[in-house]
């Protein structure tokens, strides 16, 4: 089979690492991938907004599945064109796409078909005063989202009135998101654990893949500012089989069975970011993807065919063909100095040597020059354990260790990736 993998950061290093293993694998590209991914398959440099590049590479190279990676090009419609040319892809529709492009779309979903989320009112640009008004009433803290795609950095937690104040004024007057913090929605702030979980879909038949846990501050102890993620774990402790089987009843079977009433089916990956709380799971966000760097650490722990089960949802007959299997893993994100605000790229990068078997590193944002893979990104690498037994914390050791022997100017981590798992 020929498969392209649309992307270029750790995510798609990791699918098109998962994949490259897949026995009914032919030739694999990478659409314009990495240093990484270049040992893995061939990269091909066009621009994931170049659709029609894309889809003219894909009609002379007879691609038989292609893997949308980022959502930008699924909010886009990429999967729209690929489809309506013969292609089979594993991602959705710009319309289905719409539950991460547009927050309020989310919202207003689950509302109406009963899905348990926090509660919300949705304001725009225009009722500015409005939503300063409703600030006097409500508690806190809050959460106060851009309505539109932001790089996983347009929400901001407001501990007091002042806060949600200035929050409100960086979307709407300093345009600090532009277009997609136009329309934000302001929601209850829940407690709890949150947990990251892959439902993969043909639009009505779904697996749940290992549930993850994201750690989106810039600093340990979830301190700073929220980043594309600093790193993470698998399996996360706080989701029981209980969960899993509320997760899926009451979460993602509506979710899929809402988007289909809607004219909207979701095929594809339905990431599912979930609250852990009191009353159970309720849901945070949706993406229309998968998760990053939470594929780093969920793909490398399932056992069967991967490429099996993105075919058969892409072509409307779901195989579950994957399996936990028993693992662990500890991904660490190697990041610029100064991210996630301005920061400087273009410094080699040393210690890329292999490591051991229980060692990936994903390429996330790096460039190669004269042979020298040099920095390229706010989130350069992603230093992933991987072991076939659930032990976290030695799968966080194996992970920091190998992190240790890395180095780059102003290279920037957190120390505490996966410890909430282990107190």
């Amino acid at each position: 089979m020929k498969i392209a993998i649309i992307g270029s950061g750790g995510r798609e290093h990791a699918l098109a690492d998962k994949i490259a293993d897949c026995k009914s694998l032919d030739e694999l590209f990478i659409i314009p991938g990495n240093p990484g991914t270049r040992k893995l398959g061939k990269n091909i440099r066009i621009s994931p907004d170049d659709h029609e590049a894309i889809l003219r590479f894909c009609l002379e190279h007879g691609i038989e599945l292609v893997v949308i990676g980022p959502e930008k090009p699924l909010a886009e419609g990429l999967a729209d064109i690929l489809r309506k040319n013969g292609i089979n892809v594993f991602g959705p529709s710009k319309q289905a796409a719409k539950i991460e492009g547009e927050k309020s779309f989310a919202k207003k979903l689950m509302k109406e078909f009963g899905i348990p989320t926090a509660g919300f009112e949705i304001f725009d640009k225009n009722n500015y005063d409005m939503a300063i008004k409703y600030l006097h009433k409500i508690s806190y803290p809050t959460v106060i989202k851009a309505d539109g795609i932001a790089a996983g950095k347009g929400v901001i937690i407001a501990e007091d009135l002042e806060d949600a104040k200035e929050a409100i004024k960086e979307c709407f007057i300093n345009s600090s998101f532009g277009t997609a913090g136009d329309k934000i929605v302001i929601e209850e702030f829940m407690t709890g654990q949150e947990a990251s979980v892959f439902a993969i879909t043909d639009g009505t038949e779904f697996i749940l893949l290992p549930a993850a846990q994201d750690h989106k501050r810039i600093y340990d102890g979830d301190k700073g500012k929220n980043t594309g993620g600093m790193g993470a774990y698998a399996p996360t402790p706080f989701v029981s089989e209980k969960d899993y089987e509320l997760i899926s009843q009451k979460i993602v079977e509506p979710t899929l069975r809402g988007m289909r009433e809607k004219g909207t089916p979701f095929v594809g990956c339905l990431y599912c970011g979930l609250m852990m709380t009191n009353q159970g799971p309720k849901v945070v966000e949706y993406n229309c993807r998968f998760g990053d760097p939470e594929t780093q650490v969920v793909l490398p722990l399932l056992d069967g065919d991967f490429l099996e089960l993105l075919y058969s949802s892409a072509c409307g007959k779901l195989s579950k063909s994957v399996i936990y299997n028993n693992g662990a893993s500890v991904c660490v994100v190697a990041a610029s100095g100064g991210y996630p605000d301005k920061y400087l790229s273009g410094f080699e990068i040393y210690g890329l040597e292999k490591k051991n078997d229980f060692v990936k590193i994903y390429h996330a944002g790096t460039k190669e020059i004269d042979g020298k893979i040099m920095t390229n990104g706010g989130r350069v690498l992603n230093i992933t354990s991987i072991i076939r037994n659930n032990d976290l914390k030695e799968a966080k050791r194996i992970a920091y260790n190998a992190l240790n022997k890395i180095n780059f100017e102003g290279i920037q981590y957190r120390k505490d990736i996966s410890d909430k798992a282990l107190i």
